[in-house]
């Protein structure tokens, strides 16, 4: 091999949430990965705010889930809040449902956390290489691998990388899409934002009323950590260059708060929303903000991103460990690429209504009377929970065997969340005991839950990783299962089969999995 070539299996490009959750996923499975990112370091801004109830379940899988919750906030602040300025009461305040409590869906909560909290968490999951400061100038396929140009932005060194796979997780501004040459749908620019770091004594306003972001005429606060910090999301001043931050934060903080900020970093960024048109050519697979980018508003983006990675990374190790066929990660794309319209078209139309909220209290304000204590919100209080969204999420594809069920009806709003086990369908959580949930028997295989293992052990010889977990007697007719009846759930946690009762042979089983990892019909 050439001086200064490197190989790896998977090659990821971008060291976000999305990349790093990837590179951890990959190394469960053995796959050797090279993560390069093209800042010199972790981010230093809080970005993503939300990890969301079924990313948590994700972390819950890798073992991250208590290390993420030692470091975000308490439960409380799980709320989103509207005020005139900072130190006003209330007029308006909804839960993150799933977050703010417990819910009886899943065995975790979600967690409020700043994005660069997360991420070291998520860097240390994993001991793959991790090449930051290093950016990727070319990348070319072949017919056996990806070819790809690298540069050290410290030691201006250009490394040539070869993989059998690409992950491009390089942002709304993907490097590796433009240069695939692959278009975008949706409303593109939104506008352009900043976000001001800042610290300042603002506990005492919200001691009492907590919250993981204050909406105001202004801009919206948010607190960064349990322990102190603040930032500042606003509009993008027409003469940024110039600006006084610390006097626009003051500013907007109102004049009842004869505060000054200590302004600590400002970053400019643009909100975007679209889709890319495709989340596949060839051996390089987009995630992320690279395959779409999601209006901040509900904390959608960086989830997504995340259930990219898991729904790719099993698909990935099965081709790469033989026990799939290439053909399986088509239904990558075929599954992942509905779930981000559907989240781009709940991210914006979250955005609009907080622009109601503001706009009637705008109106309200205006009239010159006193404006009234409380601001009816245009949502009800579940609104941001979004359960049917983010644990509703079905796929529909090749690598699912849909059986003669009918499908739960989709709510509009993505709230309403009806467990279900049909296939293609997340797998509800079940206690199996006090501390043990049915999600936590998944990992890197999959999983038959059967009341009848005995019977179907009969028919575990696979060369694909497999293992059956007994499913205990009151939990068969939930599942819709008799008493010799299975569900086949894959790596990612979503039902690939379902039979009701016995086995219609002894290759049932077989037959299944087989065709779930070659895409092909049963």
């Amino acid at each position: 091999m050439p001086v200064g070539d490197v190989e790896a299996e998977v090659l990821i490009v971008g060291g976000g949430p999305v990349g790093l959750t990837a590179r951890a996923l990959l190394e469960r499975w053995g796959v050797r990965t090279l993560l390069v990112e093209k800042h010199r370091e972790l981010s230093p801004f809080p970005r993503s705010r939300l990890v969301n109830v079924r990313s948590m379940e994700i972390y819950r899988q890798l073992g991250l889930a208590a290390k993420i919750t030692a470091t975000a906030f308490p439960q409380e602040y799980g709320r989103i809040r509207f005020r005139d300025t900072l130190h006003d009461h209330d007029f308006a305040t909804a839960a993150m449902v799933g977050v703010n409590a417990p819910v009886p869906e899943s065995p975790v909560i979600g967690a409020v956390t700043s994005q660069d909290r997360l991420e070291p968490t998520l860097l240390a999951a994993a001991d793959a290489p991790a090449r930051f400061g290093v950016e990727l100038i070319d990348l070319t396929e072949g017919a056996e691998n990806v070819a790809a140009s690298l540069i050290d932005h410290q030691s201006g060194e250009e490394t040539r990388v070869r993989a059998r796979y690409a992950i491009a997780a390089d942002g709304a501004n993907s490097t590796v899409r433009q240069r695939l040459g692959i278009n975008t749908a949706g409303p593109g620019a939104m506008g352009g934002f900043t976000t001001v770091v800042f610290d300042a004594d603002l506990n005492h306003w919200r001691a009492h009323q907590p919250a993981g972001v204050y909406f105001t005429a202004h801009g919206s606060f948010a607190p960064l950590y349990p322990e102190g910090g603040w930032a500042w999301f606003a509009p993008t001043p027409q003469d940024a260059a110039r600006a006084d931050w610390p006097g626009l934060v003051s500013h907007a903080l109102g004049p009842k708060a004869d505060v000054r900020a200590e302004v600590l970093r400002v970053q400019h960024w643009v909100m975007n929303a679209f889709v890319a048109e495709r989340f596949r050519r060839g051996r390089i697979l987009l995630a992320g903000d690279a395959a779409h980018a999601i209006p901040i508003l509900g904390g959608l983006g960086m989830n997504a991103g995340i259930a990219d990675v898991h729904n790719v990374c099993w698909k990935l190790a099965g081709v790469l460990q033989g026990w799939a066929e290439p053909s399986l990660l088509e239904t990558y794309e075929t599954e992942r690429q509905p779930v981000a319209h559907r989240t781009l078209r709940q991210a914006v139309a979250n955005t609009q209504l907080m622009r109601d909220v503001q706009s009637r209290r705008r109106d309200q304000l205006r009239t010159g009377e006193a404006p009234p204590d409380h601001v009816e919100l245009p949502w009800s209080e579940r609104y941001f929970a979004q359960l049917g969204l983010v644990l509703g999420v079905t796929y529909d594809s090749a690598a699912v065997l849909t059986d003669d069920s009918a499908a739960p009806e989709p709510s509009e709003s993505g709230t309403d969340y009806v467990p279900t086990t049909r296939p293609g369908h997340r797998m509800p959580h079940l206690w199996l005991t006090p501390n043990r949930s049915m999600l936590d028997t998944f990992g890197e295989w999959f999983t038959l839950l059967t009341p009848d293992p005995t019977r179907w052990q009969q028919q575990a010889a696979t060369p694909r990783p497999l293992r059956i977990e007994p499913l205990p007697a009151e939990h068969t007719a939930f599942c819709g299962l008799g008493p010799r009846g299975a569900l086949l759930i894959r790596p990612d946690g979503h039902v690939g089969a379902r039979w009701r009762d016995r086995p219609r042979s002894d290759s049932t089983l077989c037959n299944a999995l087989t065709a779930i990892t070659r895409s092909t019909p049963l």
